[in-house]
């Protein structure tokens, strides 16, 4: 009996691990979010148990402890247990907060890596995150912050000379524009938004940092700032190739 924590990636189920698929196809119970697709759902087997514990904004949902407590309930009766996380389960997917449930609780956890959505989203509109004569290291932050955790130094990451790849932003976009510009960022620095991050219906915008968030910004996205968010010959063509990018 062993409940997975299994990282499905940003988006698109072909980039599925290969150990993400196996596991999803030999599922007792599948647990997931709201934001999982339905072509990565479809690897699980039809036999398997399915619980939605998505939480919609503005609207109530589970709790992480309710999360928590279907997870232990399941890892105590059933063999194979995999709870979906998008992107990867440690990168701002609460996976260690259901992995310290899980042990406490005396149900074997394991944790299967996926592919960041802070890596992937970037690379699928053209945009390398490092880049020789541009940057020299990556920062990734989420705009929505636990309110105990260290405030995060956005005086100190205006001036760091590193990209910024900003998760959960898109209702803060204005706000983090506006807290790096008063924070010295040159308001010309170049910034793009992914949306639906390798899906069929990504779409891309690219402008100053200025114009960051001057018009709403759906979810899921994800912020990039830095020079090397900036149009090239690259990120040109790698959206003349995918299409249906502004």
């Amino acid at each position: 009996m062993t409940v997975y924590l299994v990282g499905v990636g940003p988006g698109d189920a072909e980039l599925l691990t290969i150990k993400a698929a196996r596991l999803l196809a030999q599922a007792d119970a599948v647990v997931f979010d709201r934001l999982i697709g339905d072509d990565v759902l479809d690897y699980v087997s039809p036999r398997a148990e399915r619980y939605d514990v998505g939480k919609t904004p503005g609207t109530p949902g589970p709790s992480q402890a309710d999360i928590n407590r279907i997870l232990v309930e399941l890892g105590r009766r059933l063999e194979t247990v995999v709870r979906v996380k998008g992107g990867d389960p440690f990168v701002f997917g609460r996976g260690i907060e259901e992995a310290a449930a899980c042990e406490q609780a005396g149900v074997p956890v394991e944790v299967v890596p996926g592919v960041s959505s802070a890596l992937a989203g970037p690379m699928s509109a053209g945009i390398s995150v490092t880049e020789r004569g541009q940057s020299s290291g990556v920062c990734i932050v989420t705009a929505e912050q636990d309110p105990h955790s260290m405030p995060i130094d956005w005086a100190a990451l205006a001036h760091s000379g590193l990209t910024l790849v900003v998760l959960m932003g898109a209702r803060k976009a204005a706000d983090l524009r506006d807290l790096l510009v008063g924070a010295g960022r040159a308001p010309d620095t170049p910034a793009a938004v992914i949306t639906n991050a390798t899906r069929p219906d990504q779409w891309v915008w690219r402008g100053p940092l200025r114009d960051l968030g001057a018009e709403p910004v759906a979810a899921p996205s994800i912020l990039v700032i830095g020079g090397v968010a900036r149009s090239n010959d690259v990120a040109d063509w790698v959206q003349a190739v995918s299409g249906g990018f502004a």
